[in-house]
């Protein structure tokens, strides 16, 4: 039975073929699309009249072609293509045969085969600028640049306004190295009047191409790139492709208002098609990411996961921007739903695990990076985030072993992770447990690669200061600190601190007011140092009204015992 489906669609083949002529009818199932000729056609009617093509050609190119065809159906590709060769070779005056023909036998790497027939069809008289440019091809894949030079510029002067004679120029100059012709070729085809949307974008992608292999020269190309992303747009092309093209290109060159309008149009148009109103939704959410417009950016993320509830890309967009914005709740809940559909992106771990701690969540960040663990290789991150948690948690110790094996990690994969923010956690953490030498040793180290880190200097200072040790230094270290940040209230409560140290109890309470003006929220120690410099200057009810307040914000027996036992009830 199929025996004779097969027979009955190779009759039909053959009638259908004879009864159009190979030269006019469509070659086989499999023929791709051709390029554009916009050269005279060089068609079986034109060569006949001028007398160049004998019957007996004719007929034994039809039969040929017939035959590839049948071979083609039954899916034996060397025969069709041997077949269409014959057929070729005995009419290479049909210029679709050709091309189709030479474009089979380059994908079947019969470079030779495809420069013998393009040869012969470049050598009938008005042969067009696309068989041209077809041989620049073959002879560039051949390596015989001057060849191919010297048929594309044949194909450019056929058809100035086809795109593949410059196309193939251009990509020979830059593979032997001639940069400087091949920005000739590609400022002689933006010369070109009268050129459609097509030639025009396609020759910003040639720009974009130069200057990624030539970057130093990338400015060169802006103006004229512009110019041609300009003429492109005043013809605007209705398919949607090409006007994605507009709108990356204008994208790409800063346009950002041109772009913005091509990609909204796009999407109220084509918004019903999934793949295209996706791409078209992260590329405006990234231009308003860049543009510092968060909340249009938000408002794509939001439809896109409206859209798709699935869309683990845009729960982490959105969990990203929640974070920046120190909304933590909101930003826990879209990693998890990025994780939920997407437990393969690792970053995701990361930063939900630096929410959670930062919603003093610990065993939850705890839990959350040792599923990364079962998941991803031992890695800087994961250890330096563990130790946050562990720090957080005050179980310094533990914490220290974290901060150190992320040390070794990054040592041997990343140093450039070891910088001063790391070791200020890990001086800080020294400092909490007790080890003041170390934490000394670490924040010095902070300071020597950012010896204007504030926190750094304030807290180096503040350590020296609240154990009575290098009080000259400290107060040097956290003035510094003042000077950088002069509202910050924690380092005004330390340089008060230092000068109280340095018995200026005076200067020591001007400061500490001011901590008290600036700080956000009532803080015990601060009260409890305006305790302590209202004693030393001999006004103790004023310095029992500042303990009364620190032990109202946070009980603390020390304190306590400055003010004596509490008054029995």
């Amino acid at each position: 039975m199929l025996q004779c489906r097969k027979s009955l669609i190779t009759l039909l083949a053959i009638g259908q073929t004879l009864l159009a002529g190979c030269g006019t009818a469509t070659h086989s199932p499999k023929t791709s699309t051709q390029p554009e000729n916009r050269d005279r056609p060089f068609t079986r009617k034109n060569v006949a009249a001028s007398g160049d093509r004998s019957t007996r050609n004719l007929a034994e190119a039809h039969a040929h072609y017939a035959a590839g065809v049948i071979h083609d159906i039954n899916d034996e590709p060397d025969q069709a293509l041997e077949e269409f060769y014959k057929a070729a070779m005995a009419d290479v005056g049909d210029e679709r045969l050709v091309l189709d023909l030479s474009r089979r036998l380059l994908q079947a790497k019969k470079t030779d085969k495809a420069l013998e027939v393009l040869t012969k069809a470049t050598a009938l008289p008005g042969a067009s600028g696309t068989l041209f440019a077809r041989l620049g091809l073959v002879y560039a894949q051949l390596d015989k640049n001057e060849a191919a030079i010297s048929a594309n510029q044949a194909a450019i002067k056929k058809s100035p306004r086809a795109l593949a004679g410059y196309q193939n120029l251009f990509d020979v100059q830059m593979k032997s190295g001639q940069h400087a012709e091949a920005l000739k070729t590609l400022e002689r085809a933006a010369k070109q009047p009268d050129t459609d949307a097509v030639f025009l974008l396609g020759l910003v992608e040639l720009c974009n191409g130069f200057g990624r292999a030539v970057p130093e020269k990338k400015d060169t190309l802006k103006p004229l790139e512009l110019e041609v992303l300009n003429r492109a747009a005043k013809l605007n092309p209705a398919n949607p492709n090409l006007s994605l093209k507009l709108a990356d290109g204008l994208n790409l060159m800063g346009e950002i208002r041109k772009a913005t309008e091509i990609y909204l149009q796009l999407l109220s148009k084509y918004g019903d098609f999934p793949p295209v109103r996706d791409e078209i939704r992260a590329k405006l959410t990234d231009i308003y990411l860049r543009g510092s417009n968060r909340e249009r950016a938000v408002e794509q993320l939001e439809a896109m996961v409206r859209d798709d509830p699935a869309n683990a890309q845009a729960y982490y967009h959105l969990g990203g921007l929640a974070y920046e914005e120190k909304k933590f709740d909101q930003a826990a809940e879209y990693f998890e739903k990025t994780l939920l559909f997407r437990p393969d992106i690792q970053q995701a771990y990361y930063d939900l695990a630096g929410v959670q701690i930062n919603l003093n969540k610990t065993q939850d960040a705890l839990a959350t990076l040792d599923k990364a663990r079962t998941k991803f290789p031992e890695n800087f991150v994961t250890e330096f985030l563990s130790g946050l948690a562990y720090n957080r948690r005050k179980d310094y110790a533990t914490a220290i072993k974290h901060f150190t094996a992320a040390e070794v990690i990054a040592r041997v994969t990343d140093p450039k992770r070891l910088n001063q923010a790391f070791y200020f956690q890990l001086g800080a953490v020294y400092e909490r447990n007790g080890d003041y030498q170390q934490a000394e040793t670490y924040f010095q180290k902070c300071l020597e690669m950012s010896p204007n880190f504030a926190e750094a200097l304030n807290y180096l200072g503040y350590m020296w200061a609240d154990r009575g040790v290098k009080l000259e230094k400290a107060h040097e270290l956290i003035e510094k600190a003042v000077k950088l940040e002069p509202k910050n209230a924690a380092f005004l409560d330390s340089l008060g601190w230092v000068l109280f140290k340095l018995n200026q109890p005076q200067p020591a309470l001007e400061q500490i007011l001011k901590a008290v003006e600036f700080a956000e929220e009532p803080d015990a120690t601060l009260y409890d140092h305006l305790g302590d410099i209202y004693t030393a200057l001999k006004q103790p009810e004023k310095a029992r009204e500042a303990w009364h307040k620190s032990l109202a914000i946070e009980p603390n027996d020390q304190i306590q015992k400055k003010l004596g036992p509490p008054a029995a009830r």
